[in-house]
This record gives C-alpha cells, sequence and structure tokens, in this order.
C-alpha cells in the first residue's frame, strides 16, 4: 500500500510496446497474448497505432494491410471490462470511442497541458478520485477540446525505438518539452533486420529472453541502470516486446526500480513459439493477420497515416 502515495510521476511500470499487435508466424506481430492477459500479467502501459480506416479507428502495425488488430472500440472494451473487474487498478484513448466505451468518466485531466514529472498526482489520489486512466497522444492532442488526451512529447521524452543491436542507450530521441523535468520511456525492445528488407526490422523474438532479462548484456536491467547513472533517476515507462519471455524479468526490473519486492501470487502467462497458437489478432475478413515484416511508424500528422499513442496504467496495488 506504501505505492500509493507515490506520485504517478515517480514509479516505473512495465509497458507492451504495440500491444494490440498480437500471434504467432508473423513478423508485425509484438506480443503473444492479448490485452487481457497482458493487464492479468502485470502490463501496465499499452501502446498502440491508431489508424483512420474509411471512418473508423483501427489498430494497425504501420498499414492495416500488414496487420490489423481491429477497432480501437473493441480494444477499449476489453480494458474497460478488466479495470471493471480490478478496481484498484489504474489504463486510455480517442473520444468518440473513449466514450462508447465509458472511459471518459474515469479518465484523469491534469491541472495543464504540461506536468513536470513531480507534478503529477499519487496513485492513491488517482484511485480515489475514480480517475484511474491516463492517457497520452503522440499527436492531435488538444488540451481545450478533448483534455484528459494528453500531449505525449511535453509530457514524456522517448529513447530511440528500431534498436538491432544490443547497445541500448538512455539519449532524448524525441521530446519536445525539457527532458530534465518530465517524464520519459525507454523503449527496450530489440529488432532485426529481414533478409532483402533491409529497411524494415521486425522484433527479434529468438533474443527475447536476453533482452527482457533483468541483467547483463543488451538486458532491459542493464538499460534502466544506465539511465540512472545518465540522468539520476529510473525510467517511468518500459516498453517491451513479448513481455513474458524471461519468466516476469521485466516486472522483477520494474519492482527494483520503485523499491518494492516482486512476488507474484500466481505465474505469468508462458511463451508461445513460432507455430503456436495464440490469442491473435483478425483482419478485415476475420482471418489471422499475415503481415510481411514489422516496422513502427513515427506519428502521422492527420489520421489517414499512423498516429502512435499508448496508455498509461497506474500500478497501484
Amino acid at each position: 500500500m506504501a505505492m500509493l502515495s507515490r506520485g504517478y510521476g515517480n514509479v516505473t511500470f512495465v509497458g507492451a510496446h504495440n500491444s494490440y499487435a498480437v500471434g504467432t508466424n508473423n513478423l508485425a506481430t509484438n506480443q503473444d497474448y492479448d490485452v487481457t492477459q497482458q493487464l492479468n500479467d502485470g502490463i501496465r502501459m499499452l501502446q498502440m497505432q491508431a489508424h483512420n480506416n474509411s471512418g473508423t479507428i483501427q489498430l494497425c502495425h504501420t498499414a492495416c494491410s500488414l496487420l490489423n488488430g481491429g477497432t480501437l472500440a473493441a480494444y477499449l472494451g476489453k480494458v474497460k471490462t478488466w479495470l471493471d473487474a480490478n478496481p484498484n487498478e489504474a489504463p486510455s484513448l480517442f473520444d468518440a470511442d473513449f466514450k462508447t466505451a465509458g472511459l471518459d468518466t474515469i479518465s484523469y485531466v491534469p491541472e495543464s497541458a504540461s506536468l513536470s514529472q513531480s507534478s503529477w498526482p499519487t496513485l492513491g489520489s488517482l484511485i480515489d478520485s475514480g480517475k484511474r486512466l491516463v492517457t497520452f497522444l503522440t499527436t492531435t492532442a488538444d488540451f481545450a477540446a478533448v483534455p484528459y488526451l494528453i500531449d505525449e512529447f511535453t509530457n514524456i521524452w522517448e529513447t530511440k525505438f528500431d534498436v538491432t543491436n544490443t547497445t541500448f542507450d538512455c539519449d532524448v530521441d524525441r521530446s519536445s518539452g525539457d527532458p530534465s523535468t518530465t517524464m520519459f520511456i525507454i523503449n527496450h525492445f530489440l529488432d532485426t533486420l529481414v533478409a532483402g528488407l533491409t529497411a524494415l526490422p521486425a522484433p527479434d523474438k529468438e533474443a527475447a529472453n536476453v533482452t527482457n532479462s533483468a541483467s547483463g548484456v543488451g538486458s532491459l536491467g542493464q538499460q534502466v541502470s544506465n539511465c540512472v547513472t545518465q540522468h539520476g533517476r529510473n525510467p517511468n515507462f518500459m516498453l517491451v516486446d513479448f513481455y513474458e519471455f524471461g519468466g516476469g524479468s521485466v516486472f522483477q526490473v520494474a519492482a527494483d526500480a520503485n523499491g518494492v519486492t516482486y512476488a507474484p501470487s500466481t505465474p505469468i502467462a508462458t511463451p508461445i513459439p513460432d507455430g503456436g497458437s495464440s490469442s491473435g489478432n483478425t483482419n478485415s475478413s476475420g482471418t489471422q493477420s499475415q503481415g510481411s515484416a514489422g516496422v513502427r511508424a513515427v506519428a502521422g500528422t492527420s489520421l489517414m497515416v499512423a498516429t502512435s499513442f499508448f496508455l498509461g496504467l497506474s500500478l497501484v496495488s
């Protein structure tokens, strides 16, 4: 319960990179399990890409023809169901779909469009107020129009993504605020260049046990340690692929950063090898998506191209 008195900006959360991109035998997938299992296992920040597909917001990896994770409304419905069943937990997304899912009423509205790391409310106060969902958009945020969809880069900075070697640094890659005072994300997912498609990095699932580990070269624990050395504080969000690889090591890293004990009451999901069965995504025709390679698109300036955004879910247990 001591965590409840800690400010939101002083907590480290494990996040699922491209949390909707679920499946096996598809180079465009980033996760083995769907959002419900992710949340059950302890993921507390969900990142995704949204596209306007003929007037419907859909979650797609770069292009809906590559991997279509379904509609935002359906995804948010799963998040709302999970929140209702777990009233002491804290997730996010676009106004009409938020309202359809009934999530606008539990979304946190900050006092101003941008906050410093130390100005965020405590986890306990978020719960007590009933505002357990914190949402950031990389583009198109309009504080005056929809104040609970918060601009990411004036409040959070990011390290670089699409890293294809084990040197995960902690340099500022994207920001429009003051990196010395705002929260930050580390993008800790290793990609590999697909043969014949050198411009298209895909998730390196074979290395996931090492990438997600708590120590060692290229590990999540090592990058967090480097960030502490470089910036004097822990990252607020750690985005990973295939979070269950490592047997819970990503949650161990978060627990160490937060100064608490990682002692799960039930084991997390087990890794699914390619060729196995997964709660995967379907495309518009209802069949398993079969993309050729995965790329994370930089946020677009209109809904006709990719707009990346993420959900911040507070760990309050």
